[in-house]
């Protein structure tokens, strides 16, 4: 029997497993698949495989299917424009949904990048939740948090993905909310709950049309079959346009996307491994990697990916004004994650300028980002539970100060982590931050929407140079001024113990190392083309911008020297005398965004919901019970001639009597 200071093993143990695991499909099944489905693909329809009717060319990637058993089949069969034959009878019984898993290109960086980050997390939190009452519950809903995650990689088909985008979601609400004593962390997770329902709403519409359209939900007949996408695309081409705003919907709730982004910051409410899972590796990467799997669909749908690239923008740089005046250092992190979020959905909205040329490096820089920021972000989340650790729970940046000569591990590895989010030259974030300004900028450069991606790409250098200015004023404010320390961290903290600083120095390295190894070669790019279905640009693949690259770093440097300058010799006297400027307060308060769904929004449903009482309550129950009382305002009047008196049923006997003779001599006495 496992002790509760040892419920993380098996959870440990079973992430080791999934690690391996992941690695081998990563490095050995999914690339099996390439060489032979080039050569098939070959064959079939000659180099490269094209869509009928499109002259775009399309990934000769394979996938690694394996079908467990048939789940759901239900309706009748259906004629679906683009089936072949062997589709058509594999259709005839309606709706079939397999349980069966589908490893690709795409999904296995996707799997690497989970059980990677997941295991040093776990690693992690089995020191920083160590004598916690609730243990082993924590790390039961961790092993179901990850493998719902995976599960949704995985999935080769979109029903058994939303299933698991469900299972994810629960599994949230249960971390938010691990500490549920708390009013304020009960209140994060239900809002994180709704506020999901809303995108998921968009999903399942999504995925209902998809259905109706393609008459099948498996991957491998819709996403990585151009000729029967462009069918449809011949036939129905606003369909699709709704289809791939429904998904995108999903997206914009799970990737806290504005105007659904107000959910990530309160999420913090949980532990702080929560907080580095659902912000680096698992949760609101769902709604990114749902787009990028769809980018066949999106290919036909440019005026979608515009309005993708847009509400990327707009929630980018709503994020990072909001983070700019942020005290609660985990705060500054979330609102981070989600300007990063915008990030990467620019990238895949640029393609909306050129699909057949764009699309490929849109997709690949997006999911490179997203690669390289599980890393850093896992990195800063952890080091500010180690800050929070070694400081009694503290975590506002007014209360402490200096902390780089007491916990020199987390201060050293908190560094690595910002340097990577600010994008100073060389580390993991230059690369792939780098990436997206290119193609953003090849965007801008197009005939018929040049002036809006022009805007877009703005947009995304100021929101670089926020960036900057915001992780190293955190990073000033914590570790930089006089050695300053909260009561409840007593006299002497403790820096992080090994089971913590093992992590740390591991996703530290990755986010220095990562892009440095993949950024200049390529190595993410030449593997995630692969992807069945994924559109391949004509021409050869863009090469390094230098002119991108040195742009970005000025900005990056820039904002790092105005934190400095501000932040860095004074960061305890630094800011107070600010806080009563409007402005301030703008961005303190998140824009007021809160404030307004508060009143815009719930407040008016909860008047509603409290008129449906009230009519309930005044009505409805008012009317059952009236036809309940009926009978026994019929039996009241009825009751005084039930009285038991002998002589008044007499009475009235005599009078029935009476009436029955009147009535015969009045029959008789008129016989016509």
């Amino acid at each position: 029997m496992i002790r509760r200071a040892q419920a993380h093993r098996p959870v440990v143990l079973a992430l080791i497993v999934a690690w391996l695991a992941a690695l081998y499909v990563w490095a050995v099944a999914v690339p099996q698949t390439f060489s032979s489905a080039h050569a098939q693909r070959q064959d079939e329809h000659g180099p490269p495989r094209q869509a009928r009717g499109h002259d775009h060319p399309v990934s000769t990637g394979g996938a690694v299917t394996y079908e467990v058993y048939e789940w759901l089949r239900v309706g009748v069969g259906r004629s679906v424009q683009g089936l072949s034959d062997r589709e058509a009878r594999s259709d005839a019984g309606g709706l079939r949904v397999p349980i069966a898993l589908r490893a690709d290109a795409l999904s296995a960086l996707m799997l690497v990048m989970v059980t990677t980050v997941s295991l040093l997390v776990a690693i992690f939190a089995s020191g920083y939740m160590q004598g916690d009452p609730g243990y082993p519950r924590f790390f039961a809903a961790i092993a179901l948090f990850v493998f719902s995650m995976c599960m949704l990689v995985l999935a080769a088909n979109f029903l058994l993905l939303f299933v698991f985008w469900e299972a994810v979601g629960l599994c949230s609400y249960l971390l938010i909310g691990f500490w549920f004593q708390r009013p304020s962390a009960a209140a994060a997770a239900k809002k994180a709950f709704v506020v999901n329902r809303i995108g998921d709403l968009g999903f399942l519409l999504g995925v209902f049309f998809l259905w109706t359209t393609f008459g099948t939900l498996d991957f491998d007949l819709i996403l990585a079959d151009p000729t029967r996408v462009a069918a449809i695309v011949a036939s129905q081409p606003e369909i699709l346009a709704t289809i791939c705003v429904l998904l995108f919907v999903g997206a914009v709730g799970k990737s806290a996307q504005f105007p659904l982004h107000v959910w990530l910051p309160d999420a913090m409410e949980g532990p702080t491994p929560v907080s580095a899972l659902i912000h680096a590796a698992t949760m609101v990467t769902a709604g990114v990697y749902l787009v990028a799997r769809s980018a066949p669909l999106f290919f036909h749908a440019p005026q979608v990916l515009q309005i993708i690239s847009g509400i990327g923008a707009a929630t980018a740089l709503i994020a990072a004004v909001t983070a700019l005046t942020q005290y609660d250092l985990k705060r500054v992190l979330a609102y981070s994650t989600v300007s990063q979020l915008g990030y990467m959905f620019m990238s895949l909205g640029a393609a909306g300028a050129d699909p057949a040329h764009l699309m490929q490096s849109a997709v690949t820089f997006a999911m490179f980002h997203m690669f390289t920021h599980a890393f850093f972000k896992a990195v800063l989340f952890l080091s500010a539970g180690s800050v929070m650790h070694a400081m009694g729970d503290v975590i506002d940046m007014r209360r402490f100060s200096g902390l780089r000569q007491a916990l020199p591990i987390t201060h050293a590895t908190f560094l690595c982590g910002a340097l990577a989010l600010a994008g100073f030259p060389l580390l993991s974030g230059f690369w792939s931050k780098d990436e997206i300004l290119s193609v953003l900028w090849l965007a801008s450069r197009t005939e018929s929407q040049g002036t809006y991606y022009l805007a877009i790409l703005a947009v995304a250098l100021l929101t670089a140079l926020l960036t900057a200015f915001y992780t190293f004023r955190a990073y000033f404010l914590t570790f930089h001024g006089p050695e300053v320390f909260p009561e409840e961290a007593g006299h002497h903290p403790h820096d992080a113990p090994p089971a913590m600083a093992v992590p740390l120095y591991v996703l530290a390295a990755g986010s220095v190392l990562i892009g440095l190894i993949t950024g200049p070669t390529h190595l993410y790019a030449h593997y995630l083309h692969h992807t069945p279905g994924l559109p391949q640009p004509p021409g050869e693949a863009h090469g390094l911008n230098f002119v991108m690259m040195g742009v970005s770093s000025l900005i990056g440097l820039a904002g790092i020297g105005a934190a400095y300058l501000r932040y860095g010799q004074h960061p305890g006297a630094a800011g107070v005398r600010e806080d009563a400027h409007p402005l301030v307060q703008l961005s303190l308060n998140g824009l007021y965004l809160d404030a307004l769904y508060l009143r815009c929004v719930v407040q008016p449903l909860r008047g509603a919901a409290r008129l449906s009482e009230l009519f309930d309550r005044y009505v409805i129950d008012k009317l059952v019970d009236g036809i309940g009382l009926s009978p026994q305002l019929f039996g009241a009047v009825l009751r005084p001639i039930q009285n038991g008196l002998i002589q008044n049923y007499a009475f009235v006997m005599w009078l029935g009597l009476a009436a029955c003779v009147l009535w015969v001599l009045q029959a008789l006495g008129n016989p016509g």
